[in-house]
């Protein structure tokens, strides 16, 4: 997947930059639904956890940036997330939430400062995605277009080409992790629910009023085994670049107003964020 300055950039500026608004924005029993899934008691603390691996990331970026040495630790990752929630107890809300936008523009300033080769360092895209982009995943509240859009053009845009460089072990490996027989097959039932997402999804902006039929998850997936049996690998790995391409296509058609229809934002997540997740090489 690729890490860059400019898609660090644009993670700490559309992503984040409206990540308080997006959650605001979401009625007090929604709000309090999501952040127990996610595992916080409230999201100040989830912000304050945020914040602290960006204030402990980027001293390291930016010292590799700038060929200075700095602190390699070792994480207790429990009693670091405890602290950094405990740190900001005290704080008046409208001061934590101006300090939490102040962090991430000044952030934003001194990435935009790094010289793009500081990017091929492995540890400066280790922390970038570790606390910018996949941190956005791990924390999503509420989906944005802009990180739909992200995952369709990058991390499923590579999905297979990154198996294919996996060695033939680790293939195996990974397929058994999955549960599935065949690389075809997991790729089968990827393109199966994405298309089953996009007609969902356009029948619910075109169609005011439609419904669709929940799925038997088990039954569904066989059934896209059998639909693509007979496909060639070749065919088959095309149409997956197809059915992509319609995804970010819709994805960037979509109304604004379509992000705040649950069932929309809920099958967008789903099949191409959570969907990513789940079977992540």
């Amino acid at each position: 997947m690729p890490i860059t300055k400019q898609r660090t950039l644009d993670y700490i500026n559309h992503e984040w930059g409206s990540y308080v608004e997006r959650f605001n924005r979401l009625p007090k029993a929604e709000r309090e639904k999501r952040l127990k899934k996610i595992g916080f008691e409230s999201f100040r603390d989830m912000l304050a956890h945020i914040l602290a691996w960006w204030d402990e990331g980027m001293p390291i970026i930016m010292a590799i940036a700038e060929g200075r040495e700095f602190e390699r630790k070792k994480y207790d990752f429990d009693a670091f997330n405890a602290e950094a929630v405990e740190k900001y107890k005290s704080w008046d809300e409208d001061k934590f939430l101006a300090h939490f936008e102040k962090t991430r523009q000044k952030t934003e300033a001194d990435i935009q400062s790094v010289n793009e080769a500081a990017f091929e360092n492995r540890r400066v895209r280790a922390w970038a995605d570790a606390v910018f982009i996949h941190h956005a995943r791990e924390h999503l509240v509420v989906l944005s277009r802009f990180l739909a859009m992200d995952l369709l053009k990058n991390e499923w845009a590579e999905y297979v080409e990154e198996f294919n460089n996996l060695g033939e072990e680790k293939q195996k490996e990974f397929l058994s992790k999955q549960g599935f027989e065949s690389f075809h097959d997991l790729v089968a039932h990827i393109i199966g629910w994405w298309e089953d997402g996009a007609h969902i999804i356009s029948g619910i902006v075109e169609k005011p009023g439609f419904t669709w039929e929940n799925r038997d998850t088990d039954a569904f997936n066989l059934e896209l085994t059998k639909k693509y049996a007979s496909w060639s690998d070749d065919e088959l790995f095309k149409h997956f670049e197809r059915v992509r391409t319609v995804m970010y296509e819709l994805t960037a058609s979509l109304p604004a107003d379509a992000f705040q229809n649950y069932d929309i934002e809920g099958w967008l997540n789903d099949d191409v964020v959570g969907h990513y997740d789940e079977h992540a090489i």
